[in-house]
């Protein structure tokens, strides 16, 4: 199964980048043509066993023309060791420990490209390569706004991110959406593929009814998790589902709402289901509410925002679950997005009504919250804030850290010089003798040009 998904991923991955070129004429891009180049300076702690301090140089080219886009970031870690103060490069940047491997190869030098990309989330052409904290399949209930950026600065992943709808040959019958999230590993992967089969009808609100099958995988669930998992082997997993999603009522940049339902399997282990409503309130406005059904064991988005700090505890859950017990619960959640997305704040909580969970995270409600703020809409700072916490029994536990995955990254800005406090905080109660993993950074970096 893995295998097969694996072959179907890169195979759709190889297709986007070989169409896009072709219709790049029917989309009309922009001929403009951006050029940029920074410069870092920084100081960034790495645990290889144990904290090490390096000094950071980094330059980051970035370029632009039309709906392409390309950044680079290219970083040389270093620091002064030994009697005569010799500078020492960080080996584990340029060359792979132990036995040198192609994947190995990849993991170390495909961060290197910030990112590539085609378009936006929404055009009939949607390609986006390197990092990204927001990649969705449907309406999010396997895989919903996944983060593969949780260790940087120290560790950067190369994901890809690629949909297509079929209005690009003119036959919107039919669109997927994939994403993989480590191109070096091929371990989180996901595909949604849908279809509209009464969109050539004048049938109202029903010929934009989408038909869509998800399937999600992680090869590896123990890949770069806590030192209590390692040494030891878990097998792939894989969440399954199918789901129908009909826009009611769509008013532009005034009101608009969507209606879905899903129903999904982890490794036929256990199962969920949900019915929803969402969208947007005069294009500033989202919120969203939904209704859930799951059987002991089954996590909602499976695929979350968190994951790669907790697929391991996630893991073990689903491998103890019992479908016999019940728990129905729901979800609300709303948000601002303000200049243009400039500026971005929103809350998803959800929490069970009736559960016969025993274990205190699950049987708990469950917050996520974003805030986020672009450079230039203010003189001096910009900063993106995620707050991912588990288990809340009381209202003091809401800020509390455990079971909580914490980022935080502070920009000071003047003129073309920035400095950047990076604080990125996890919790796994497993870890033994410390839960916490904690990783901070200060960067600075100047832009040239």
């Amino acid at each position: 199964m893995a295998s097969a998904l694996r072959r179907l991923a890169i195979l759709l991955a190889l297709l986007c980048l070989a169409v896009g070129p072709v219709f790049s004429q029917a989309e009309q891009p922009s001929n403009s043509f951006t050029f940029g180049m920074g410069l870092g300076i920084g100081v960034e702690t790495f645990n290889e066993p144990g904290p090490v301090t390096y000094q950071s140089l980094s330059i980051t080219p970035d370029f632009a023309f039309g709906k392409l886009g390309v950044g680079l970031t290219i970083a040389l870690d270093y620091n002064f060791s030994g009697s005569n103060g010799a500078i020492k490069i960080r080996r584990a940047d340029w060359w792979p420990e132990g036995s040198v491997t192609l994947q190995k190869v990849a993991a170390i030098y495909l961060p290197k490209i910030a990112y590539v990309r085609w378009g936006l989330k929404g055009d009939p052409l949607f390609l986006k390569l390197g990092s990204f904290n927001d990649a969705t399949l449907g309406d999010g209930f396997i895989m919903g706004d996944y983060n593969n950026t949780l260790y940087l600065p120290v560790e950067r992943h190369f994901g890809l991110q690629a949909d297509m709808d079929g209005s690009l040959f003119d036959f919107s019958y039919v669109g997927m959406e994939s994403v993989i999230g480590n191109m070096a590993k091929f371990d989180v992967m996901g595909i949604r593929m849908y279809v509209r089969p009464l969109v050539k009808t004048s049938i109202p609100i029903l010929n934009n009814m989408q038909v869509g099958v998800t399937a999600a995988v992680d090869t590896d669930p123990y890949f770069n998790t806590y030192p209590g998992s390692q040494g030891l082997t878990a097998s792939t997993i894989g969440v399954f589902g199918a789901d129908v999603m009909v826009p009611l009522i769509y008013l532009k940049d005034i009101f608009s709402l969507l209606a879905f339902t899903d129903a999904a399997t982890i490794q036929a282990k256990t199962w969920g289901s949900m019915v929803g409503v969402g969208g947007k309130v005069i294009s500033i406005f989202t919120y969203g509410a939904q209704l859930r059904l799951m059987a002991n064991g089954f996590t909602p988005t499976y695929f979350g925002p968190s994951y790669d700090a907790m697929r391991d505890q996630e893991y073990q859950s689903v491998q103890a679950a019992n479908s016999s017990s019940l728990t129905f619960g729901g979800l609300v959640t709303a948000g601002v997005s303000l200049l243009g997305d400039k500026l971005i704040f929103k809350i998803i909580f959800d929490a069970p009504f009736v559960t016969e969970e025993t274990d205190p995270v699950l049987k708990r409600p469950h917050l996520n919250g974003i805030l986020s703020l672009a450079p230039a809409v203010l003189p001096v700072f910009s900063f993106d804030f995620v707050y991912d916490k588990k288990g809340i029994g009381t209202f003091a536990s809401l800020v509390d850290p455990t079971d909580a995955s914490i980022q935080g990254k502070l920009n000071l800005q003047s003129g073309p010089a920035v400095i950047s406090f990076i604080y990125i905080i996890t919790y796994d109660q497993r870890q033994s003798p410390d839960p916490w993993t904690v990783t901070s950074g200060l960067q600075s970096s100047i832009a040239l040009f």
